[in-house]
């Protein structure tokens, strides 16, 4: 199979490693993408109606949903209908040939198809095999779907999110699908290591739930380690005072006080100079305590000017706060500061834009090789290389 590294493109930090992605949705393409960028070869294996996510708009982009543009590029596509046994012979082909197999399906699902772990690595040993579940592959949760809106309940994400006085809400993104993906790219890159050494694979197991009991990291931890159950405070922080949005005069202002150096600076910079030195406001302890008291005071003095004039000010003087932007502004504002968030992945007409790896090399950076797939667009190609003997591949 033609290769971007043979064609001249840079090698990537994987260059030369065959992932074959029998993932779909979100969490298994992220974490297949992240790896495609870093050079990674990546095989994506749809069924003929492609990936849940093609359907999945609006959004769209020229008619095909941004949803599946945005985690689906430098990847190849075939689609394999696994009920077909000539399909299902060149899928373990693929699986054979494979550095890495990712997959989203049930817990067992691809085992009626030789397609499971113990199967693959019975001709593959040497392969990183990377299943990603909802719930696990116990008996409790193997058979249990695995939506992320679902996991943000289950978790308890949604009984965090929200006024304190009103419904609970889901976040924005599908956060436990993405830190899955993160997850389980950790995982296989993990195993790889090890692979140097010893010259075998292993399964690498990935669960939204476990992943949301590790991302939930101080609420979990107030939990387990304190035996209190965190809940609702709306933007605030159960722990931080300030750290929430505050009123200025047309709108509000993220401020975030984290220690009590920051606290005296933006004590300063708003001519309020003696809260910093008010016994009820000396410790991050006494403000949280106290953030009743507080947040008047300095609710006060920020109604006197535009978010914009405070923000320039407060920065200024070195403690963290922001405006709340749209994503339109989110974006410029990452352009301002100098990310280059956007990037433009192909060519003419097939061109779309993409959101920049966020992981920066000195020496081996990110490559934006190819566009998102059409269905079985490569699927011509990729059986071609799967019919031939190996060393002729």
């Amino acid at each position: 199979m033609t290769t971007d590294e043979s064609a001249g493109a840079p090698r990537g930090p994987l260059s030369g490693l065959l992932v074959a992605d029998f993932s779909r949705i979100l969490a298994g393409p992220y974490a297949t993408m992240l790896l495609a960028d870093l050079g990674a070869e990546v095989v994506k294996v749809e069924g003929p109606g492609g990936d849940d996510t093609r359907t999945w708009a609006p959004p769209v982009r020229e008619g095909v949903s941004t949803y599946y543009l945005g985690v689906n590029r430098n990847k190849r596509s075939v689609a394999l209908d696994l009920k077909d046994p000539g399909d299902v012979a060149a899928a373990r082909e693929l699986a054979r040939r494979a550095d890495v197999v990712v997959e989203n399906f049930k817990p067992g699902g691809l085992a009626r198809f030789g397609l499971d772990y113990e199967a693959v690595a019975a001709t593959n040993p040497a392969v990183v095999y990377a299943s990603i579940s909802g719930f696990g592959s116990g008996p409790g949760g193997r058979a249990l779907p695995g939506y992320d809106l679902i996991v943000q309940a289950i978790s308890g994400l949604m009984s965090l999110t929200g006024d304190p006085g009103g419904e609970p809400y889901r976040a924005g993104v599908a956060v436990f699908d993405v830190m899955a993906g993160l997850h389980a790219t950790i995982g296989v890159l993990s195993a790889l290591n090890l692979r140097h050494e010893t010259g075998r694979g292993q399964h690498v197991e990935v669960n939204l739930l476990a992943s949301a009991m590790s991302g939930l990291v101080n609420q979990t931890s107030a939990y387990v380690a304190g035996g209190v159950v965190p809940f609702r405070m709306g933007n605030s922080h159960p722990s931080l005072f300030p750290y929430e949005p505050l009123p200025c005069s047309d709108g509000d202002l993220i401020v975030t006080a984290g220690n009590d150096g920051q606290f005296r600076k933006l004590c300063e910079v708003l001519g309020l100079p003696e809260l910093a030195d008010d016994p009820r406001f000396l410790r991050n302890e006494d403000r949280t305590a106290a953030r009743d008291e507080l947040r008047p005071l300095l609710v006060e003095r920020l109604r006197t000017r535009t978010k914009l004039e405070w923000f320039r000010d407060i920065i200024g003087a070195g403690v963290p706060c922001g405006p709340i932007n749209t994503i339109d502004q989110g974006v410029a504002f990452a352009e301002e500061v100098g990310l280059d968030p956007v990037v433009t992945v192909g060519e003419g007409e097939a061109a779309v834009p993409s959101i920049r790896n966020p992981i920066r090399f000195s020496d081996t950076a990110a490559t934006y090789r190819l566009p998102p797939p059409r269905v079985d667009e490569h699927g011509a190609e990729i059986r071609r290389w799967l019919a031939a003997p190996e060393e002729e591949s």
